[in-house]
């Protein structure tokens, strides 16, 4: 769905808000923002996912079966509960709250997502954001790679009852230790009731996903869990009318379209030919300590 927010005053510049579909992912709601059809990306992002907020119970967990990508990077960033990460390298890794973990899919890896087994036991709030960055055409073949950042580890600013903390790229005159392939704007906002920030300007195309709270953009209201599109070139001033939580990303834009099929993303239709067989013939390889089943591949 979309939309066009009706300005506060006539010095407000028009602004446009995209509402999420609604899918499941191994036991866990999500929402997706990105892609629809008015918005196929924003930078380099061809993916992006609200999970939760959600309560998993004793006896329910997260449990995504391994399966593959190529092409593009996924980025996971979560504010409550914990996703066990497992790949082909032989990664395997724990994001908890504020951690970034950043996977490059390069010409191919598999990897599985699942609630760990301590928190299996007991009531696990899961709450986070799960992006897909497409690389650019001259690194969409290289080799895959993991990297987990804590969360102590990136930049962060507090200023007048406003949390800001660059996931990856550069923003607010801080950047990301997060290694990039292109121009990128990701940030996590958590706004205090009143509070007010002014959202990075210095990227050629922007977008804000409010996950939680009664959110203002430039005096018009924002639905929660909606995906706002400022006009290019705005300032824009983010306002809480209560606790907010919200991601602002962006970044240069993509060097050329993209084909995105399933877990697939390429510049290349033959190339997304070739992951599917790829992935049917085991070609991916297998996943330490998680080899005993998969996703198969989708026929549609």
């Amino acid at each position: 769905m979309l939309a066009p927010l009706i300005p506060a005053s006539e010095n407000a510049r028009m602004t446009t808000i995209i509402a999420p579909r609604v899918h499941d992912i191994g036991g866990l709601e999500v929402r997706r923002a990105v892609p629809t059809l008015q918005a196929r990306s924003i930078g380099s992002f061809v993916f992006v996912d609200q999970m939760g907020p959600a309560i998993m119970h004793p006896g329910t967990a997260i449990d995504v079966r391994p399966h593959p990508h190529i092409g593009l990077a996924t980025v996971t960033y979560l504010w409550s509960g914990a996703i066990g990460h497992r790949d082909t390298l032989g990664s395997d890794q724990v994001i908890r709250p504020g951690d970034v973990n950043w996977m490059t899919a390069g010409r191919g890896i598999a990897h599985s997502e699942r609630t760990p087994p301590p928190d299996r036991d007991h009531d696990n709030p899961i709450h986070g954001m799960q992006t897909w960055v497409a690389l650019p055409k001259s690194h969409e073949e290289i080799e895959p790679a993991f990297y987990h950042h804590a969360a102590a580890t990136l930049p962060e600013q507090r200023r007048n009852g406003a949390w800001l903390r660059v996931i990856a790229g550069r923003a607010y005159g801080e950047e990301s230790p997060v290694k990039v392939f292109a121009d990128t704007l990701n940030v996590a906002i958590d706004l205090d009731p009143d509070a007010e920030i002014d959202i990075d300007n210095g990227h050629r195309e922007r977008a804000l996903y409010i996950l939680e709270g009664q959110a203002q953009l430039d005096g018009v209201d924002i639905p929660a869990q909606h995906l706002v599109i400022p006009e290019a070139g705005a300032i824009g001033r983010l306002r809480a009318k209560t606790p907010v939580k919200a991601m602002l990303f962006g970044g240069e834009p993509l060097d050329g379209p993209r084909h995105l099929w399933w877990n697939f993303v390429s510049s290349s239709k033959e190339r997304i030919e070739q992951a599917k067989h790829d992935w049917e013939a085991g070609r991916f390889g297998t996943i330490p300590g998680d080899d005993k089943e998969f996703i198969p591949l989708p026929q549609y």
